[in-house]
């Protein structure tokens, strides 16, 4: 993005406070959810849809790895112990490591479920989401997070990561459906 598209990003959403000091590494929530919604929408504005959408997705994964996974719970992921679990366990308590670490220290409420063809994540107050309407899904930040959780989880592998409902179309909630597959081994992605 530069320099200067961030200033542009940050421009439109009326962040300008953010050009010259970025926000403190810290657990302290100062940045409000409408601000987190005005920055997706800003980033969609700027590149487009699709271009927003890549960049939200690669900045959501940069947010797990150089900040989420150096939470205590994720940190024990690295254990020679829970690396020797079967990749499905591995992909479920990774979901629901990244579930304890959003709801105890942020305003996001999320939950996980599983059945046999699927991983569920849902968030029932997205920030990407918040306040805004639209007739597509908008959490493509946290889709990011996802599947860097997934891939942190289960030591390298990629999964498919689909938002298939969406607090901006007017769901209850958003959920990401996560295949129980990694790409490459699994049979129908999600649509």
């Amino acid at each position: 993005m530069g320099l200067g598209g961030l200033n542009t990003v940050l421009s439109l959403a009326k962040l300008t406070r953010f050009q010259q000091e970025r926000p403190p590494d810290n657990l302290d929530k100062s940045i409000d959810f409408v601000e987190m919604a005005a920055l997706s929408n800003a980033l969609e504005e700027v590149y487009g849809p699709r271009g927003g959408r890549g960049m939200a997705m690669r900045i959501g994964r940069a947010c797990f790895s150089m900040g989420i996974k150096n939470f205590g719970v994720m940190m024990a992921m690295q254990d020679p112990t829970f690396r020797a679990l079967p990749l499905n366990d591995r992909c479920m308590l990774g979901l629901l490591a990244l579930d304890s670490v959003f709801n105890r220290f942020s305003d996001q409420r999320s939950s996980v479920k599983e059945d046999e063809n699927a991983y569920y994540y849902f968030v029932e107050n997205s920030p990407t989401a918040y306040g805004r309407h639209t007739d597509k899904p908008v959490c493509h930040a946290l889709a990011g997070i996802v599947q860097e959780c997934m891939s942190w989880s289960s030591n390298g592998y990629e999964f498919y990561v689909v938002e298939t409902t969406c607090r901006a179309c007017g769901s209850p909630k958003c959920t990401f459906q996560i295949t129980r597959k990694p790409i490459g081994q699994a049979q129908n992605p999600p649509t």
